[in-house]
């Protein structure tokens, strides 16, 4: 083999590590073409695939693939060539380095992938606390994975990472104590990712702070509340660990619950009322049939009788609710003026006893 290799570079006019390095980049332009064939190949399998993620795979590692192939050319080229210790040294640390970094892209390429494919149209409609987790998840995955090349990293070129961890923890401790605010509401953040009981569009409201509006954005630090007088207020993630958070925008009804009262003097009245108002709520289009829904006459009040209605409205739209609420209620108070009754208001009766005059001594 070396005879044949030596007597051909002599009839070329070629050193033998000459033709050897021409040789191996002719076979690294063969490799990369076959290597191109058989990628598209498997892409029109993949096509053919019930499975979305193979397609995924192959589109993700094809051209990390390519240029491994090329790192790997350009290793065993400089091999041939006679070099001092320290530089083939360092030549397969920069290999190293070069296959970790293109590891990192395969997976860096994967991650984004798969996130594409969760969030993509074809999928349906995907609510935004979905797409809020998506997204956070590969956001970390992506940062996780860099951090770990990073110390692949260090690690082929000789840095000993066991004193970097040593130091990290150390330095970690006190970057902690120093960054506890930012630590605080990095890891709020995360929470309201994972745990989801808000997202972007959501209208939400606290019962323990002046908190309440739609949210615009949430952030790794902070949470962007525009207030329903369009003033952003702007929320450490911190916060929600310690409050109570409602959100109306996850209702499945909203409720009507008003106490009406008539006067005493239509007594007689008030059962046939009721009778009607409760016909007239279950057969409303507006309300939800399949929840509580009660009219009853319930106290004898200081200057009225009574009756509560207690239902709920299909819609949780916060505008067509009042206009249903709206509707309802004189809907009531025709009802009442059919029976010939009238809604009380507060009234005082006064007694004036009459006492006979005294006689006159």
């Amino acid at each position: 083999m070396n005879e044949l290799l030596l007597s051909t570079a002599e009839s070329l006019s070629l050193s033998p590590r000459m033709l050897l390095f021409i040789l191996l980049l002719l076979l690294g332009a063969l490799v990369y073409v076959l290597l191109g064939l058989l990628f598209e190949r498997l892409h029109k399998l993949a096509l053919h695939s019930a499975q979305v993620w193979d397609d995924i795979v192959l589109t993700s590692v094809e051209t990390p693939a390519r240029c491994s192939l090329w790192v790997l050319v350009l290793y065993l080229a400089l091999r041939i060539y006679p070099l001092t210790e320290s530089l083939h040294l360092f030549i397969a640390r920069a290999n190293d380095t070069l296959l970790v970094f293109l590891l990192a892209w395969f997976l860096h390429r994967l991650i984004r992938g798969v996130e594409d494919e969760m969030l993509g149209t074809h999928r349906g409609e995907v609510s935004s606390a979905d797409r809020a987790t998506v997204r956070a998840t590969a956001k970390l995955a992506r940062i996780a994975m860099w951090a770990l090349a990073a110390l692949m990293v260090l690690q082929s070129v000789g840095v000993s990472i066991e004193g970097l961890l040593a130091f990290g923890g150390i330095g970690g401790i006190a970057v902690g104590f120093a960054a506890k605010d930012l630590l605080a509401n990095f890891f709020g953040g995360l929470s309201i990712y994972l745990d989801r009981p808000f997202t972007i569009g959501d209208w939400i409201r606290s019962p323990d702070k002046q908190i309440e509006g739609t949210v615009e954005d949430i952030g790794w630090r902070l949470t962007v509340i525009r207030t329903f007088d369009q003033r952003p207020l702007y929320v450490p993630n911190a916060i929600f660990s310690q409050i109570s958070v409602e959100n109306p925008t996850r209702m499945f009804n909203r409720r009507i619950y008003e106490t009406i009262g008539l006067r005493y003097e239509d007594a007689d009245k008030v059962a046939a009322v009721v009778q009607d108002v409760r016909k007239m709520l279950e057969s409303h289009e507006a309300i939800d049939h399949e929840r509580t829904l009660i009219v009853n006459f319930v106290s004898f009040g200081a200057s009225s009788l009574d009756f509560f209605i207690y239902t709920f409205t299909r819609t949780t739209v916060w505008v067509e609710y009042h206009q249903v609420k709206e509707e309802i209620l004189l809907q009531v108070l025709d009802i009442i003026h059919r029976h010939g009754a009238d809604v009380a208001f507060p009234t005082r009766t006064l007694h004036i006893e009459n006492v006979p005059p005294e006689p006159e001594r």
